[in-house]
């Protein structure tokens, strides 16, 4: 249906009040010393039904309606800047453990994910949780989701705080992002595997009619999408940074001449395209995208991809700062919108699994560090930072209830769940430093200059603080 010029204006309204309400409320929150994004959603709640549908619920109706072309105009508004945080996510996956406890690191990563997994895989199987499934969702489906949501730590927000905390070239910031970073691949990976599980219930799998005129069997489907995340993972790995590096700078190459910000979104949109068509969820191809553009940018200054580069940041093509200005914003904003607390909301059901999926994850991170012989003290500071789920908790709510793996209720909870426990791992680390107290024994008290600034603020998830934040900006 072409559009008019009424529904083209109230796409306009629609985008312009998101962005307000996003900014303005992740302004103040930055001013309270908060995590930004939190304010970004909260900006969205103010415009959803639980505030402006309660106070007008015709206006809120025609600003953000729930069908028509102006949703589906949104939701790919909202999609867009969906693919760029992960992509940017992806983009910090790029990182080394720069020398850090390798044993630490290993112990922590394997017991601080298949434990709290582990424990989430249970307790799915063992309580009743079927109201929690959607359309599209399976008890196989669910039981991975409740697993993951335990077992997620967030890379972005993570870096964010001990960037912010003047604290990200320490051993224990090393730690941290190592074993973030792995669990990070491992969580897309397994949501990959989820999404195309819930994906083969309608389509099956993806040119299975040239084989067979039949439906694939069972353990067909699901070893095909087991086993092509993963197989497009180790290619675009190995083979994507060349790939871009040479296409990007090939002469023939009119769109990267003309803007690489330009060359750099068709790269993410290709790859994306490429996944949806293997019949995996564009977001893998987004992290895919950004781990390949990262490792470029370090060949280039280390020598090359072949020459095992490490550098830290992926070339600045001015593509972050616009898409974490407007696009994830609005992504934010609009996954507050669809917080209905008032409907959609089972407090008692936050209480329990928040405190299982922090009791499970700070414990197993804790063993972890002590099995590796780290002091106490240490594995409780550990074990609190790796409990901060934030942006790949957000992402992982919004895209199974996107695809209708899960009901609107457990959405709201898997978003308050990574918001609370990246705002409790932000106030921990920022007691600790500003009480001058080291984070492990090889690490030396680092106070703010200027006193303690709460962890979060002024950055969004996944969002590159300036290099006036930190003078050695450790990211990539």
């Amino acid at each position: 249906m072409p559009a008019t010029a009424g529904t083209t204006a109230q796409l306009l309204c629609a985008i312009a009040a998101l962005l307000v309400a996003a900014h303005a409320m992740g302004q103040l929150f930055v001013r309270l010393r908060q995590p930004q994004v939190i304010g970004e959603i909260l900006g969205g709640l103010l415009l959803g039904p639980m505030v402006l549908g309660m106070a007008a619920p015709g206006v809120q109706r025609w600003l953000l309606p729930s069908d028509g072309p102006v949703a589906g105009a949104l939701s790919a508004f909202s999609t867009l800047g969906l693919l760029l945080l992960v992509h940017f996510t992806g983009a910090e996956l790029h990182r080394g453990a720069g020398g850090a406890r390798r044993n630490t690191i290993v112990l922590i990563t394997v017991i601080g994910l298949v434990l709290p997994f582990a424990v989430g895989l249970g307790m799915a199987y063992l309580a009743d949780l079927d109201e929690l499934t959607g359309p599209n969702g399976s008890t196989t489906t669910l039981t991975l989701v409740f697993g993951m949501a335990i077992a997620v730590t967030s890379v972005p927000v993570i870096s964010r705080i001990m960037l912010d905390l003047g604290i990200l070239e320490s051993v224990f910031a090393r730690i941290v992002l190592a074993v973030a970073v792995a669990e990070d691949v491992v969580l897309y990976v397994v949501l990959a595997v989820v999404l195309g599980l819930a994906q083969a219930g309608s389509s099956g799998i993806p040119l299975w009619h040239l084989v067979s005129q039949e439906a694939p069997p069972d353990l067909v489907t699901y070893t095909y999408y087991a086993v092509v995340p993963v197989l497009f993972l180790a290619a675009v790995y190995w083979l994507g940074p060349g790939v871009y590096s040479r296409t990007a700078a090939a002469r023939a190459n009119l769109v990267a001449r003309r803007s690489p910000m330009a060359y750099r979104l068709l790269f993410v949109l290709v790859l994306c395209a490429a996944c949806a068509g293997l019949g995996i969820d564009p977001i893998f191809g987004a992290v895919t995208s950004g781990m390949c553009v990262a490792r470029a940018g370090a060949g280039q200054r280390d020598g090359g991809p072949a020459a095992g580069g490490s550098g830290r940041r992926e070339r600045d093509d001015g593509l972050r700062p616009f898409a974490m200005g407007v696009f994830v914003p609005v992504y934010f904003a609009l996954v507050g919108v669809q917080l209905d607390l008032a409907h959609h909301f089972d407090f008692l059901f936050l209480c329990w699994f928040l405190a299982l999926a922090c009791a499970a994850k700070s414990f197993s991170v804790w063993l972890g560090a002590r099995l590796a012989g780290e002091r106490n003290s240490t594995a409780v500071n550990l074990a609190v930072a790796m409990n901060a789920r934030g942006g790949p908790g957000i992402v992982l709510a919004s895209v199974t209830y996107a695809a209708e793996i899960i009901d609107r209720g457990f959405f709201t909870t898997l978003v308050l769940l990574s918001v609370i426990t990246s705002h409790l791992a932000g106030q921990w680390l920022g007691r600790a430093v500003a009480r001058g107290i080291p984070l492990t024994d090889q690490d030396a008290p680092v106070p703010p200059p200027h006193g303690p600034r709460e962890p979060g603020a002024g950055t969004s998830v996944g969002q590159r603080p300036t290099t006036a934040s930190h003078p050695k900006e450790h990211l990539k």
